[in-house]
């Protein structure tokens, strides 16, 4: 179900030796994801429950089922700049009608992520992906999201 571009992470991470390795590949990943604009990181956008300041902002192209979604993201932190480049990964691109029937948990396992990030951090990821479920669900409830 994942998207290609995630299914290209899990085979990185399935190459890479160790989590160190893993670890490192996460953050580069947030080094390379795309710089939100300072106007964007407004309390709407800010995601509640992440030990960082994390900030989402949806951009949704089209109207009803079809619509393709996809969202910027940014963090202070380096690591969770990386996390929110996997969830891009996971979630860009694809019809909002089909968000809310992504298992993110079972996914995001076949990276190994719940058995080696903080407890805080695995909040943090869920936050996340609780409010892109919601974002979509706002959108497909016929809400501006």
């Amino acid at each position: 179900m994942a998207q290609q571009d995630f299914d290209e992470i899990a085979e990185t991470f399935e190459f890479l030796d160790d989590w160190e390795d893993r670890y490192r590949h996460v953050i580069e990943m947030g080094r390379e994801l795309a710089p939100m604009e300072a106007a964007l990181k407004v309390p709407v956008n800010k995601v509640e429950g992440c030990a960082s300041q994390v900030w989402l902002f949806p951009r949704i192209n089209g109207s009803g089922p079809a619509a393709v979604f996809d969202f910027l993201g940014d963090s202070d932190a380096m690591i969770v700049r990386g996390l929110i480049a996997v969830l891009h990964a996971l979630y860009a691109g694809r019809p909002v009608a089909e968000i809310p029937a992504i298992d993110a948990a079972a996914e995001l396992a076949r990276l190994g992520l719940n058995e080696h990030l903080s407890s805080q951090r695995s909040n943090g990821v869920r936050a996340m992906v609780e409010r892109i479920r919601a974002v979509a669900a706002q959108h497909l409830g016929g809400g501006d999201a």
